[in-house]
């Protein structure tokens, strides 16, 4: 497998005022006829030509998919076993080793049962009434971030039972680990050349295979960096001191909420789904919005609890007044 060390260039013709333009009800590109002393020549990026299969051994074929999700779970156990050094000892309520590879694996389920059901119910419900085994075919692709988010919440839900700790206290240590895995496997979707952008005139934009003639923004590329790579500083800067309880969770929710709406405005929308509402918004954005404002809701209500030497004084007080 050799990657690229340069993308090959391409030559494309636009017109400053009549770019090709996406229908918001049909997402299919269309233009007018131009005239040839209008147009602009612009370089425009190919596709580089990525097999999808990292490795076959036989039968058996390894997918850059699947190796970008397992460095996503084998990051987030090392980002872990970092995180629980900044913890107090276990006895304090800190973590241990046992505890951490109990949580990624958790994780791990709820992200993939999550992100599958997810799919089926955000992006294919149709399909799934019509054909109710396709939700187990899972080599035929379709994962959703926002329906692994919620299993992910329900195994650490599970998670809580069993060891003993908080709802919020789990989402807070683990919040720092997931945007690494996030940024991981939007390269995988570049790889794959799937996911790509709305139809762009800008000199980064990038022809892929199957995304028709006319360049596109590798939206991918801009999910990886905003949602993994920056997200990641940001959340992981954050939580290196003690904030309240609930914060760190609220600070990643907004993150993403807000990288992910942003990055929308560039991704094509799905194909059999077009724009769900307004004509602008996609379900991407629809399903983003309200952890924005869940984001706002925890970061406000956790910095308005009171801190703990102020609960000392209250307790005080209230003895002293009895």
């Amino acid at each position: 497998m050799v990657f690229p060390t340069e993308w090959p260039v391409k030559h494309i013709a636009f017109v400053d005022d009549e770019t090709p333009v996406l229908s918001p009800k049909t997402t299919q590109c269309q233009s007018r006829p131009i005239g040839p002393d209008r147009v602009n020549i612009r370089p425009m990026l190919t596709f580089p030509n990525i097999d999808p299969v990292a490795l076959s051994l036989g039968p058996i074929k390894i997918h850059w998919y699947g190796i970008m999700y397992l460095v996503a779970f084998s990051a987030a156990w090392w980002l872990g076993k970092r995180r629980a050094r900044q913890t107090p000892p276990v006895e304090k309520g800190g973590w241990n080793a046992e505890q951490i590879s109990d949580v990624i694996f958790y994780g791990a389920i709820g992200t993939v049962l999550g992100g599958r059901i997810g799919y089926t119910l955000f992006y294919g419900f149709s399909n799934f009434l019509a054909d109710p085994v396709s939700i187990l075919r899972i080599w035929e692709g379709g994962m959703s971030f926002h329906g692994g988010l919620l299993g992910v919440l329900v195994a650490m839900w599970l998670f809580g039972r069993k060891s003993k700790k908080s709802f919020f206290e789990i989402t807070d240590f683990i919040a720092p680990l997931v945007p690494f895995g996030i940024g991981a496997v939007r390269f995988a979707n570049f790889i794959n050349g799937e996911l790509w952008g709305r139809v762009t005139t800008s000199q980064w934009g990038m022809i892929f295979p199957s995304g028709g003639p006319l360049p596109r923004h590798p939206s991918q590329l801009y999910e990886m960096l905003l949602e993994g790579v920056l997200l990641f500083i940001i959340v992981w800067i954050y939580s290196a001191k003690p904030r309240p309880r609930m914060a760190v969770s609220g600070v990643f929710a907004l993150g993403y909420g807000s990288f992910r709406f942003f990055v929308e405005f560039f991704r094509q929308p799905d194909a059999h789904m077009g724009f769900v509402a307004f004509d602008w918004m996609s379900q991407g954005q629809m399903l983003s919005a309200p952890l924005i404002i869940l984001g706002i809701v925890l970061l406000v209500l956790a910095y308005k609890k009171p801190k703990p030497e102020e609960k000392k004084k209250v307790t005080k007080q209230k003895k002293r007044a009895t």
